[in-house]
């Protein structure tokens, strides 16, 4: 597979989205999926490794080269799952599977238990479910997100005077990453402005959640799963020692993979990349 993708513009009824293509037109259909905050190039590593398929690595609304969506909108998650319905649409793809790492992999999840007729295959990269609150919780959640809302417009994007600088500071941010990873994402998530370089990102991302699922809805998404879906885990991601995560997995046929690495262990360097693509070529690629 090309190591350089091609670059393209899905233009959908509400927002104009970014993507990065990799692999043959007649490969198999791959929508992929990035977490929060980054952006297509999480996947530059990877691609290139995966046999046969037709990769549409999207930015999501709000993040890379992405429009951002108007005043007055959010980014919940399942909005994200309405964006990437439509660039099914777009692409002319009846059945897709799906690619996601981290938020990428929790929408994943949501839209492949909302649509199975529409999902062939889940691809997940320590990720699978959102955070969760219990009921009593909703009122502080809600606050604290519409307090935040209210404070956005005094605030900043920070400045950097190079792309090196924008690197080091994303390295040790969430879900750290080895600096060629951040110096990866950085390329593709800046953008100039007067006296250096910012953030392309929609600050709107940087906010609380108004509304999170309960750990009942959650279950509920997850056993609705009815396609093969493979999991992979990394030893010192951000999933692993989640509360509860053993028992919700028990309840489902989701195949496990745990690999040596951090959350962005498919990006972080090219060893990495490789043990994540040894686990989803053979299940990607089966009919």
């Amino acid at each position: 597979m090309s190591l350089v993708p091609e670059e393209i513009r899905l233009r959908l009824p509400h927002i104009e989205l970014a993507a990065q293509v990799y692999g043959p037109t007649d490969g198999i259909p791959v929508i992929a999926l990035h977490g929060w905050l980054d952006n297509a190039a999480t996947f530059a590593r990877l691609a290139p490794k995966l046999r046969g398929l037709r990769i549409v690595a999207v930015d999501l609304a709000g993040h890379g080269h992405s429009a951002h969506r108007p005043p007055g909108a959010g980014y919940a998650l399942w909005d994200y799952v309405h964006d990437v319905l439509l660039v099914a649409e777009q692409l002319d793809w009846p059945r897709f599977s799906l690619l996601g790492h981290s938020m990428g992999a929790i929408v994943s999840v949501l839209l492949a238990a909302t649509f199975p007729e529409r999902v062939q295959r889940l691809a997940l990269i320590d990720g699978l479910v959102p955070p969760t609150i219990e009921a009593d919780a909703a009122v502080a959640t809600l606050a604290e997100a519409l307090r935040g809302r209210l404070t956005l417009a005094a605030k900043r994007k920070p400045l950097y005077p190079s792309l090196e600088r924008a690197a080091q500071v994303r390295q040790r941010g969430v879900g750290q990453v080895s600096f060629e990873a951040a110096r990866l994402l950085a390329q593709r998530g800046l953008m100039p402005v007067e006296g250096g370089l910012t953030w392309r990102t929609d600050s709107r991302l940087t906010l609380a959640t108004p509304m999170r699922l309960t750990m009942a809805h959650v279950q509920a998404f997850v056993t609705a799963l009815s396609c093969p879906t493979r999991l992979v885990l990394a030893e010192q991601g951000l999933l692993a020692p989640r509360e509860g995560l053993a028992e919700l997995l028990r309840q489902t046929p989701i195949t496990v993979e745990c690999l040596p690495g951090g959350h962005h262990l498919h990006l972080d360097d090219e060893q990495g990349a490789q043990l994540v693509a040894d686990c989803f070529n053979p299940f990607l690629s089966a009919p």
